[in-house]
């Protein structure tokens, strides 16, 4: 019976669903950005879902939510399963909510079928993982591994100077610390790919075995604000003009690295903002990422040295900060292993990779065995609006999570 168990892929794709509507946008997208009013609902109605399966709920400090369905050991910790609400401003209906409602169906299906664990299960939103509104990325799932402590969480802004605490007030999810024994005996995150590899093998099932590294940097380009028109081009001081020279640096150092590694300016933005004012100053975002641990480093040297190198050749000032690393990480074998052969029960051909985008599972694995699960998006699109995928997909990643889950759990027969 238990070989045979099967989520409810339609009732999963309505709660996907029904969630997406919460900050939808005219394309069919989702904005709901990390502790917004949109953010609220969406958590205020996966609450509402997960009273109905009798889970207990804790919130900590960082707005963190676990939802626990007990299991008959008191003292054993649970088997955890979640991913984030937050979405990119354009972002989409998968990217992260999949993974929290993939563990509630989960949770759904056992209760269904009237199944005991041996240990809890323990669905889990991680606050703000896009990092979208606060940077950097992952924060909620940082402060609970210790990756960050707890003053840095709350102080994190945006760009209008409203702080993680501020925003957790004021929407009324700033929790408690948690139980000192609180952690989790194996963990799983499910997932788009956010890629295109698995639509293109046709394969329904990603095991992901490691995440490549990443690193994001803010920039400042300083210049002189001069008039447009009396200013002669040879004399111009223009931060915008160096800007797009550095940029250009940038991005050959990273074509130069070869296939795998990856930079994106995906932040611009010029002061002081009129077009007949020469800009004196420009601000940008550096997101870079590699898979191998000695290149991500050497990556990083080489942005440095571009910068500097940009110093003493112009006749502008640039500063770079990295304000975030992630180097890239291995999960836990047991884990992986158990995720390839749930798949294979399931009936689901599967590929090994690693992910290209960060997760919170990342900062996870640091404190709990962990792997991921992904399951193909339509041409590998993600962080956009058209971002999508079939609800045979979302079956095929929840069915998987499902039996991976149970058997770290111990089904009570």
């Amino acid at each position: 019976m238990i070989d045979n168990l099967r989520v409810n892929g339609d009732r999963l794709w309505d709660s996907l669903m029904e969630m997406a509507q919460i900050g939808a946008t005219e394309k069919g997208g989702v904005c709901r950005l990390a502790l917004s009013d949109f953010d609220r609902e969406g958590r205020d109605l996966l609450s509402k879902w997960a009273e109905e399966q009798g889970c207990n709920c804790l919130i900590d400090p960082m707005g963190n939510m676990f939802f626990r369905r007990p299991g008959r050991s008191t003292d054993g910790k649970p088997v955890g399963s979640g991913s984030h609400l937050d979405t990119q401003p354009t972002g989409g209906k998968f990217d992260g909510v999949y993974g929290v409602l993939a563990a509630l169906e989960v949770i759904r299906t056992l209760n269904d079928a009237k199944i005991e664990t041996k240990l809890p299960i323990e669905m889990v939103v991680w606050t703000n993982e896009e990092g979208a509104r606060f940077p950097p990325s992952m924060i909620g799932s940082a402060v609970y591994a210790g990756a960050y402590d707890l003053e840095y969480g709350h102080s994190r802004s945006d760009h209008d100077g409203k702080t993680i605490r501020g925003e957790l007030e004021r929407i009324g999810y700033l929790g408690n610390p948690l139980p000192s024994d609180h952690g989790f005996s194996a963990f799983f995150e499910a997932h788009i790919e956010q890629g295109p590899i698995l639509e293109e093998l046709d394969k329904p099932i990603g095991v992901v075995s490691a995440v490549q590294g990443v690193q994001w940097y803010d920039v400042n380009v300083i210049g002189e604000e001069s008039h447009a028109g009396p200013t002669p081009m040879a004399n111009r001081r223009d931060a915008l003009r160096g800007a797009g020279k550095l940029i250009e640096n940038l991005y050959a150092i990273a074509e130069n690295c070869g296939f795998a590694a990856r930079l994106t300016v995906g932040e611009f933005r010029t002061y002081p903002g009129s077009r007949n004012t020469v800009p004196s100053r420009v601000e940008f975002t550096i997101d870079m990422r590699h898979p191998d641990g000695k290149t991500f480093d050497d990556l990083h040297d080489q942005v440095i040295a571009a910068v500097k190198r940009f110093n003493r050749e112009s006749k502008l000032d640039a500063d770079i900060t990295r304000i975030f690393s992630s180097p890239p990480i291995e999960f836990d074998r047991g884990c992986i292993d158990v995720v390839r052969k749930s798949a294979e029960k399931c009936g689901y051909s599967t590929n090994e990779m690693f992910s290209g985008a960060g997760h919170d599972s990342v900062y996870i694995s640091k404190v709990a065995p962990t792997s991921m699960i992904f399951i193909p998006c339509d041409g590998g699109i993600s962080h956009n609006e058209t971002e999508n995928t079939s609800s045979e997909f979302c079956a095929a990643g929840a069915n998987t999570l499902l039996h991976s889950m149970i058997a770290k759990a111990e089904v009570i027969m």
